[in-house]
Parts: structure tokens; sequence; C-alpha cells
């Protein structure tokens, strides 16, 4: 009887569906990165999943500052038994919430080995409560995350088509890879048309397989669209305060891919090399 409990146990186990953290890393200015974050965060809320958005960065303008979190009740707090999870965890909306890792991201450096495991322990539960979390991160000055875990997530960089970004996103690519060794990166384009953004992307791929032995995916593009400004400054997303606008329907497409298919590659063999150059 034991032996055919633990069996069941065991399937049980493996039948449940782990949760899927998404890194977004960001070559573009803060404040473009952190609309995006809370606009994918509604746009997620509304498929239906339970989202929580980790704020890794604490800064004037990352996604936790957007969504009025409070730095003195973080998830660190929680490690040190100096806050409670519930009180480090704020509920923004239906299915989506909002935490900070740390009151101030230099914090997180020098952490002693024990903080830093309980530290991995709330991470690790506040991942367990949600369907899907979304962090907002930047690597150190060693290209390493804030949190160990974070290097087998599902790890997004988000574009334009601006050149600079374009080399800054390589870059960080080549960077991560030569860290975390062969492994894949998902590639979201903001402010750009669905054919800008399969160029820009097509041009990535093609120099990372090519000079890297990467392979990149490609998740989605947002296209430029006024209305996320609007939205911003009525204290709204864009997908609540209009959404039939361009980037609300690209949001909610966006929310789609990342709910069904977060490991979905596009395959763009045989397209010409076209489009923004790498400076490489």
């Amino acid at each position: 009887m034991a032996n055919i409990d633990q069996a069941e146990g065991l399937r049980r186990m493996l039948a449940t569906p782990k949760p899927r953290v998404f890194t977004f890393l960001s070559a573009l200015k803060d404040e473009e990165k952190s609309a995006m974050l809370v606009n994918l965060g509604v746009s997620l809320a509304r498929q239906g999943q339970q989202i929580t958005i980790l704020d890794a960065r604490s800064r004037l303008n990352s996604v936790g500052a957007w969504l009025n979190a409070q730095n003195d009740m973080s998830l660190l707090d929680v490690a040190r038994q100096q806050r409670t999870m519930q009180e480090a965890i704020k509920i923004v909306a239906a299915g989506l919430s909002v935490a900070v890792l740390s009151r101030e991201s230099s914090m997180l450096s020098g952490l002693s080995a024990e903080t830093s495991r309980q530290l991995a322990k709330v991470f690790d539960v506040v991942a367990q409560r949600a369907d899907l979390v979304v962090v907002d991160v930047n690597v150190d000055e060693y290209d390493a995350f804030p949190l160990a875990a974070l290097d087998h997530s599902e790890l997004v960089i988000q574009v334009s088509s601006d050149p600079a970004a374009i080399k800054n996103a390589y870059g960080l690519i080549k960077r991560l890879s030569s860290r975390l060794g062969r492994r894949s990166f998902s590639i979201l384009v903001s402010g750009v048309s669905e054919r800008e953004a399969t160029l820009i992307y097509t041009n990535m791929a093609q120099a990372a397989s090519r000079y890297l032995a990467v392979p990149l995916n490609y998740i989605g593009y947002v296209p430029e669209d006024d209305h996320v400004r609007k939205a911003a400054c009525l204290g709204q997303s864009v997908i609540d305060a209009f959404p039939k606008a361009r980037a609300s329907v690209a949001f909610s497409r966006l929310a789609t891919q990342l709910v069904h298919s977060a490991r979905s590659v596009m395959s763009f063999e045989g397209v010409p090399e076209l489009g923004v150059g790498l400076g490489i």
C-alpha cells in the first residue's frame, strides 16, 4: 500500500504544471520597459492567469514604482522575517499582484549565504503561488541576476528598431551566453510594425546563430501607439482605457503567446538578411 501511495504521489507531482518564470531584460529606457510590463501583466491577468510581477530593480522608473508597490515591504524583508508574505505582495487587480525584491538593488550584493538561501526559498513560494511570474531585472557588473533561479527562467530581451538598442541587446545575449552556456533567448520588439519586427528578429537570430551558436525565439511585437502614453496619463493600462487600440490588440496577442507556447520558435529559414544591422 505504501508503494502504491508513493507512486500515486509521484504521478501527481509530475502532473502538476510547474510555474513559468519570465525574466525580462531590456535595451530600452526604464519607462518604456515598465510601461510594457504593466500592460503585459494586465493582459496576462485578462487571460485568466494568476500573475505576479516581481520588481528586482527597485528604481524610480521600475515596474514596482509604476504599480505603487512599497519598497519597505520587500521579499528580502520576508527572508529576514521582518515582514510577512501577505504584506510584501500587493494585489493590483484581479489576477495581478506585484512584489519588490529589495528596498534598494544595492542591498542584494554581499548577502550572507543563509540570507541568500532564505530569499531563494521566499521566491520559490511566490512562484508556486502564481501561474506566471514576470520579473523586471537588470544584470550586475558580472552579468549575474540577483536570484540564481532566474538563470533557469525564460529570458526575454526587449528591443526596438534603434540600431544602438539592437547592438546593446546582442551584446547582452553574448555576455549571458558566455556565463550561462548555450541556451535560448526570446525576443520582443517594441515600437515597430509587424514587418519591421520580423526583419529585426531575423537579423538578430541569424547573427546569434552564426557567431554565438545561440538560438533566438520570436515571441512578438508591440507597435508604436500613442494610446499607451494616454492610458498611462490616466493611470490605467492601455487594454483597460483603449481596448480597441493597436497596442491593446498586440498585448493580448503577446499574452496568449506566453500562456500557451512560451518556448515556441518561429522559423525564418530562407528569409533574406535584411533590416537593421547589428554593428558587429
